[in-house]
């Protein structure tokens, strides 16, 4: 079931800069007691921690090293909310001859480091109630753009396995949420080529945890995002959010 925000613990993975700064400065102004902000190097979140004080709690994770992830679990056992925001990004068509390195690489963090995060805290989210875990997708996720044609292929997938993990961890009571931004002001938007037009992180913060308050599974954050939802919702509503049983003809 949906809930609020206030006096729960939650964990951020890509938590030092961008929407990952963004969303855990949303989580602590909504009142959460503590928020884990998961990063590869620890020392990046060292402004975090002075800014915030014990609020902030900065635990190593590499969403390409699974051994990182079951660690941080172990530490994060008090944790109800789950948002994994890391992810890679690079501009690549098909066509170019390293693009099937680069799918290869994007796949491993954007897809596999989803599963890992996925398998590594579902135990933890059961024994604390259910709680909520949401991935960062994109609209890339339901609209191919030709350059970044790899990237798009991963997000694709990760929404896959996003709609996927909402039926899985349905049973033990966890509200999985599916955020699909499009172009954001970020490092990553910019060396993306997206300065022009792009939204602020704090959307991408607020429609996350007013999802999880409105028991929503998609999350549209910005003016772009949202016209792109307006066309899809029919079929977000009536194929994905529908509880179709498997048939067997």
């Amino acid at each position: 079931m949906a809930f609020e925000i206030k006096d729960k613990v939650v964990l951020v993975t890509g938590a030092n800069r961008g929407i990952g700064k963004a969303i855990l400065e949303e989580a602590l102004h909504r009142g959460a007691s503590k928020v884990y902000a998961a990063v590869r190097n620890i020392d990046s979140a060292v402004e975090l921690v002075k800014k915030h004080g014990d609020r902030v709690v900065p635990v190593r994770v590499d969403l390409e090293d699974p051994a990182s992830i079951s660690a941080a679990a172990d530490v994060a056992k008090d944790v109800d909310v789950v948002v994994n925001n890391a992810g890679v990004l690079k501009v690549k068509n098909a066509l170019e001859s390293d693009a099937v390195d680069t799918l290869k690489f994007e796949m491993d963090v954007n897809v596999y480091g989803l599963m890992r995060i996925a398998q590594a805290f579902a135990p933890v989210l059961k024994s604390n109630g259910g709680g909520a875990l949401v991935q960062l997708n994109s609209v890339a996720s339901v609209k191919t753009f030709s350059e970044f044609a790899t990237y798009c292929a991963s997000k694709s997938a990760s929404y896959s396995i996003t709609q996927g993990l909402r039926d899985s961890l349905k049973e033990q009571g966890t509200h999985v949420v599916s955020v699909h931004p499009g172009p954001i002001d970020t490092d990553m938007g910019h060396n993306a080529g997206f300065e022009e037009g792009a939204a602020s992180p704090t959307l991408v913060a607020t429609a996350i945890f007013d999802a999880i308050v409105n028991d929503h599974f998609h999350a549209w954050p910005d003016p772009m995002a949202q016209q792109i939802g307006e066309a899809y919702q029919s079929f977000a509503t009536n194929v994905v959010e529908a509880d179709m049983q498997e048939s067997v003809s």
